[in-house]
């Protein structure tokens, strides 16, 4: 790499680095989906093609001029009036922000490279470079963002090894075109004043305000304006600059929305003259750079004299456990990390706001099962079933048993299983419904206070996998054709590049064929992964039968050994999905992402909810009779469910699966990861380690700058398994929650915790994340209305065939001598004549229970033996087998009345706020027609704000 060179000095005004420099800013820039010019040589300029190592720095700024020459009228409008510290936010000057940060490493070398321009061959695009290569490219995009309007400052280059950085600003020039093209809404000098409430509605609304006020952010991080009165927001236009609420021109674009202008160009500027040499993105692919990143505001932790920075507010507001009653402060949030961050912290408070009722009403359900539980007479007629002599459990080993030792098995399953469990489930159904409407409300408030009305996404650029592959297939293409490459593709315009290039369709499908056969795969190994539990169970407890107990000790280390399973799968799937992803290369980043998702939530799904499926409607469907069993291996016959019930052991599937993934997952690997990868990125970091090291034991000398200490956080990889981890909760709080009330209390405790533990990870172990605009949630909105329809068809068979409800309604209207449920349990049983046993499946020991053995009782509905037809499904079952499906046709049709007239009633946007909208847009309308007017004078400009 070569040396820096000392810059030349200049001869006069117009060859002056200042002075080209100001020009280059000058030049225009790509709007959104438009392909970058390439970038302008300035010929009156030799050391801008001749210097590798030319830059914008402060060093070129504080040059001393040639006598009389002033300094740059771009530079000064943006000194403000105070001096920053430099090595903080602002570059050495202590002017200029800092609003991005490109990082790289210097390699160990004995001699300096020497860099060369040189002309590149366009066939070694996206090829393995060397280090002079890399230089090369990185001069050339540096340049480009000069001449984009860009100001760099550089770090020298010169040393043995280490990292290095190159520190971008935005000048007000740059910020305002780009907040023009890119259609950012800011506030304007026309205000007018808030409606106020009157009558009875504002003291109901000053009540409501003064309860949750303890419950508010402080004012400070809370960032909401005071005043009776609001500056209306309108897309940013030049022309219209004077009509914008500009109090400092440093101020008026926030640090994220700076940092979103910087990316822009970052991601539209090229490094070569190649077709798809643009970006960051694809030069962080190459290893050009190794990171790209804004700064955070300072440090999380300091002095309580100081005002603190909006880091520190944040983590003192956001991320203190101390706090955890508190509201989030989403202003200050979105402010900082941007609207797409903001609006999914918005979402995960509503959800865990909207959990507080149906977590009361889980609770109630919960209670009303303890406090009836000694007056439920099915179970007090099992605990006094000494004189019921059951059907062994397993061949030969297993003995006979009293129906009165599943007592307590009886009394627990009452606590999920009793007459209120229907009515909760239709709440939580109903709950599922309420809340993504209120969540569509909030999205609407959210869009408006925001600025986000009107805002659509932009056309995206290919990503830069996707325009490897494309190059590769036409140097292939062009090999078999005999051309070079450079002619099939030298030129955009000639080689077809106007218009839209796209992968060959066998390429995708064949693609898209791999992914669909490997997702069956993932699905048939969770499957496997679940058979092989079940034999776990099956082969333990015949080998653990003559032992009193053994039951719930099999079924906890299965339960436990399926979770472990489970978390395992899920990490393997999370590779697969990327893989497939990868495999399949979208064009864009949107779809990109959204394929990912769709592949980890299937995956996922399956893996997280395949055994309780499994204990929900399988287990113990399919095993037969006695005399008849069917057999999963030689001696193992299908496992029935114990002597609570199915859903007994539904419930504690799915409170084992839940809280484990919750607890070991959600929360022990969300702290433990990042501080391990922080750990391991410090210590082989390129150098920056032991530079590190060695400021720490000089005291007096230099502190670590904020872009070193950034540089060792974790990248953010996205919020996909932030969502996805909260989405899987949903499934467990709507989809199972017949079979257990408590899931809704478990799920609001979790996320309590996870807010502020996602808070603390944002703000103390993350590198800053770009920020970036969103009006919505995006793919997550349609898999909860998936999930949401899904609960109301599952929660319909939990209730009809897990649970014990249809059977005992059946028995108390149909059956019952006296409309009560007693003598349930007796009906509830079928008789088998021990002599029917298959040979070699009797128990080893008839007089187990101290008499000979001649009948024996199973739950089935069944003729007796001593029936014309023994054995044979009785009325009864038939009975019941009408009910259960009149009842799933019932509440199926039933819920999705309730829901959609729920979703009529509730409109999408509050009526205020629909009625607040219309009044801005017709008083900006207003002001636009006056302005014209005034421009074209017809009339003279009112200088005094008029507001309503």
């Amino acid at each position: 790499m070569s040396q820096k060179k000392a810059p030349e000095k200049p001869t006069g005004n117009h060859t002056s680095v200042e002075m080209e420099m100001a020009d280059m800013v000058g030049k225009p820039l790509g709007g959104p989906g438009t392909q970058p010019t390439k970038p302008v040589r300035k010929k009156s300029s030799e050391s801008m093609t001749s210097d590798p190592d030319l830059y914008y720095s402060v060093e070129d700024l504080r040059s001393e001029p040639p006598p009389g020459e002033p300094v740059s009228n771009r530079i000064r409008p943006m000194l403000g009036q105070g001096k920053h510290e430099a090595g903080a936010l602002f570059f050495k000057d202590g002017y200029r922000r800092i609003d991005y940060v490109l990082a790289f490493p210097v390699p160990r070398r004995k001699h300096p490279v020497k860099v060369e321009h040189k002309p590149e061959d366009d066939s070694s695009a996206f090829h393995p470079e060397g280090e002079d290569q890399k230089v090369r490219r990185r001069r050339e995009f540096e340049k480009n963002l000069i001449e984009a309007g860009l100001d760099l400052e550089r770090d020298d280059e010169t040393k043995d090894h280490g990292m290095c950085f190159v520190r971008l600003h935005a000048p007000w020039k740059v910020l305002s075109q780009y907040a023009e093209i890119l259609k950012i809404k800011m506030p304007t000098k026309k205000i007018y004043e808030l409606k106020e409430r009157t009558g009875i509605k504002a003291k109901a609304y000053a009540l409501w305000r003064k309860t949750i006020k303890p419950l508010q952010p402080s004012p400070q991080a809370k960032q909401v304006d005071k005043e009776p009165y609001k500056h209306i927001s309108y897309t940013f236009s030049r022309d219209k600059e004077h009509m914008f609420h500009i109090e400092s021109r440093e101020t008026f674009f926030k640090p994220s929305t700076r940092s979103l202008v910087v990316h822009e160009i970052l991601k539209r500027t090229r490094y070569s003259q190649k077709d798809y040499a643009i970006g960051i993105t694809n030069l962080i692919a190459q290893g050009v750079y190794t990171a790209a990143y804004p700064l955070h505001e300072g440090e999380f932790e300091g002095d309580t004299d100081i005002p603190p920075n909006p880091r520190q507010m944040l983590f003192d507001e956001w991320g203190s456990y101390s706090k955890f009653v508190k509201f989030q402060p989403l202003n200050l949030i979105r402010n900082y990390f941007g609207e797409k961050i903001g609006m999914y912290f918005a979402w995960l408070g509503l959800y865990t706001k909207l959990l507080i009722p149906s977590s009361l009403v889980g609770l109630i359900v919960f209670l009303y099962g303890v406090f009836t539980m000694d007056d439920n007479v099915p179970s007090d007629e099992v605990c006094e079933a000494y004189n019921i002599t059951m059907c062994p459990l397993c061949d030969r080993e297993c003995k006979y048993w009293r129906l009165s030792d599943s007592c307590k098995s009886a009394k627990f399953s009452h606590l999920f299983d009793n007459e209120v469990t229907v009515f909760f489930s239709i709440f939580m159904s109903l709950w599922a419904t309420w809340f993504l409407e209120n969540w569509k409300r909030k999205q609407m408030e959210l869009n408006y206070a925001w600025d986000l009305s009107g805002f659509e996404e932009e056309e995206e650029q290919p990503r830069p996998e996707y325009e490897a592959r494309l190059v590769k297939h036409r140097i292939e293409q062009s090999d078999k054709t005999g051309q070079g490459y450079g002619s099939a593709s030298g030129n955009a315009e000639d080689s077809g590049m106007g218009e839209e290039v796209k992968l060959p369709k066998k390429q995708t499908l064949f693609a898209v064929g791999v992914s669909s056969v490997t997702i069956l795969t993932m699905f048939t190994v969770t499957l496997a992964a679940v058979f092989a539990v079940i034999m776990y169970r099956l082969s333990v407890a015949s080998a653990l039968a003559i032992y009193p107990n053994s039951g719930q000790i099999v079924s906890g280390t299965a339960v436990t050994l399926n979770l472990i399973v489970i978390l395992i799968l899920d990490e393997i799937y999370g590779s697969v999905a990327a893989f497939l992803t990868n495999l399949e290369c979208p064009r864009t980043e949107t779809e990109y992402e959204d394929k990912l998702i769709f592949k980890l939530f299937l995956l996922k799904f399956v893996n997280s909810y395949a055994s309780i499926f499994y204990v929900a409607f399988f287990k113990g469907r399919f095993m037969g009779r006695p005399g008849q069993y069917i057999y999963a291996a030689p001696g193992l016959r299908m496992e029935e469910c114990g002597p609570g019930g199915c859903l007994y052991e539904l419930c504690i599937q799915l409170s084992i699966i839940m809280a484990g993934k919750q607890l070991i997952q959600n929360n022990v690997m969300e702290i433990g990861m990042p501080k391990l990868k922080k750990f391991l990125r410090e210590c082989t970091c390129f150098g920056l380690c032991k530079e590190r090291a060695e400021r720490a034991e000089d005291k007096a000398g230099p502190r670590d700058t904020r872009w070193e200490e950034d540089l060792v956080l974790e990248p953010f990889s996205g919020l996909s398994p932030e969502y996805l981890e909260m989405i899987i909760q949903f499934g467990f709080v709507t989809i199972f929650v017949a079979s257990f009330p408590l899931a809704p209390l478990l799920a609001l405790v979790n996320n309590v915790l996870e807010i502020r533990l996602d808070a603390r990870k944002f703000v103390q172990e993350l590198r800053r994340p770009m920020a970036e605009r969103a009006k919505d949630i995006g793919i997550w909105y349609n898999i909860l209305k998936g999930i949401t329809k899904i609960s109301v068809i599952v929660n319909a068979f939990v209730i009809a065939i897990t649970s014990n409800f249809i059977p005992r309604t059946v028995y108390q209207y149909m059956y019952s001598p006296d409309g009560s449920l007693h003598g349930f349990i007796d009906w509830s049983l079928s008789t088998f004549n021990v002599s029917d046993f298959e040979p070699g499946s009797e128990p080893r020991d008839n007089r187990s229970l101290g008499e000979v053995v001649q009948f024996c009782r199973y739950r089935d509905f069944r003729d007796a033996p001593w029936e014309a037809e023994p054995y044979k499904y009785n009325l009864a079952y038939w009975h019941i087998f009408a009910a259960r499906l009149g009842f799933v046709i019932c509440f199926q049709n039933f819920i999705i009345f309730l829901r959609d007239f729920i979703g009529y009633i509730i409109p999408d946007v509050p009526k205020e706020l629909d009625e607040q909208i219309k009044k801005e847009n017709k008083i900006m309308m207003d002001a636009l027609i006056h302005e014209e007017n005034v421009r074209q004078g017809e009339v003279e400009m009112d200088p005094e704000k008029e507001p309503l």
